[in-house]
């Protein structure tokens, strides 16, 4: 039985799968470009995209707009008029501009979560862009649901709802990771509940797509036969030779064991899951000072307060230097075993997804 594909209003996307967007600089034009040639949906993340501009560290407002539309226009080159999207983070200090520049460049998607974005309508109205927050419950999708609609008269075109064993920065507290409550087909029948009031009244399906932890084909039909309309992954995406990271960063991925995956306290106030390396465990030895903000990139970090730069540790992540940096991953990262192609991983995923799929729903 063939896989259903993904459809976000006049977005058809052939295979239910969205690559997450990771940031800083994991998943650029490269890694969504090659996504959405593939049949899914690729997304670039938009966390200070220009920091690979000579002028970042002087302009950095300009050099994030600029990176931003060369790799939306990159991409699009790349994906034979495929699905681009782009993950803005709702706390991020540029967020307006960033989406603003989004739309301009006739972005297919943004995805924005990390906060509420409650805002984003305004700039999306009268445009062919769509719009999907990202939650960690029916409660937030609601919130947000019920705040579109009361100003902007609108519904979210998607929602991903994220699990407690994503990569990254979390929307959990570090109790609740663990409550079977927040288990991923749970949360996405939570959310596909408290969506319902609005599909009815706008008349039209809100595609549910579910990550966090999704690893194998397996998964993808398990959330398919739950009720969602896609997944979204990342850390096998972050595994591939398309992927924008240094070999370095991905070889991390390669050789980590599932005890070297732990959750962290980020500068930025929130838990993450990140791969254990020299540089975290420095931090909570106490051994990492305070330094200079070197980019002011999201409204809840006090750089007065933190014991080092998030931003600038990503970066050095990305450029393969580890000394300096850490890797963010999945709770299922330590099952990756090799580095494949953008293509193979696809393949995979679909062949395998396939075979367990029952179209139950």
């Amino acid at each position: 039985m063939r896989l259903p594909s993904l459809k976000i209003g006049d977005l058809v996307a052939k295979v239910p799968i969205v690559q997450g967007g990771m940031g800083v600089g994991i998943s650029l034009s490269s890694l969504a470009g090659n996504v959405s040639l593939n049949g899914g949906i690729g997304v670039i993340s938009g966390v200070e995209i220009g920091f690979n501009e000579a002028d970042y560290f002087t302009n950095k407002k300009e050099a994030n707009l600029r990176a931003l539309k060369k790799h939306i226009k990159k991409a699009k080159e790349i994906c034979n008029n495929g699905i681009i999207g782009i993950n803005l983070m709702a706390v991020l200090n540029n967020f307006d501009e960033m989406v603003k520049q989004s739309v301009q460049e006739k972005i297919d998607i943004i995805f924005s979560g990390a906060g509420l974005p409650l805002s984003l309508p305004k700039f999306t109205r009268g445009t062919s862009t769509k719009i999907a927050p990202i939650v960690s419950s029916g409660r937030t999708a609601s919130i947000i649901c019920r705040s579109w609609d009361r100003h902007y008269q609108v519904a979210p075109d998607a929602i991903v709802v994220e699990g407690p064993k994503a990569g990254g920065h979390l929307g959990f507290s570090r109790e609740s990771l663990f409550d079977p409550a927040n288990e991923l087909d749970k949360l996405v029948s939570d959310v596909l509940s408290a969506i319902k009031p609005f599909e009815e009244k706008y008349n039209r399906k809100i595609p549910i797509i579910a990550g966090g932890g999704v690893f194998d084909g397996k998964d993808i039909a398990n959330l398919l036969n739950a009720g969602a309309s896609g997944v979204q992954m990342g850390s096998r995406f972050a595994a591939t030779h398309e992927c924008d990271a240094s070999d370095a960063f991905k070889q991390a991925y390669i050789e980590c064991k599932s005890d070297d995956i732990e959750l962290i306290q980020s500068p930025v106030g929130m838990i993450g899951r990140a791969i254990k390396n020299d540089f975290l465990n420095e931090v909570k030895l106490g051994l990492k000072k305070p330094i200079r903000c070197i980019t002011n990139c999201l409204k809840p970090c006090n750089p007065k307060e933190v014991p080092y730069c998030i931003a600038s540790a990503l970066i050095n992540a990305q450029k393969g230097n580890l000394e300096s940096g850490f890797v963010f991953a999945g709770a299922n990262a330590s099952l990756i075993n090799k580095i494949v192609s953008v293509k193979e991983l696809m393949e995979e995923l679909v062949s395998e997804a396939t075979t367990y799929f029952t179209e139950s729903k």
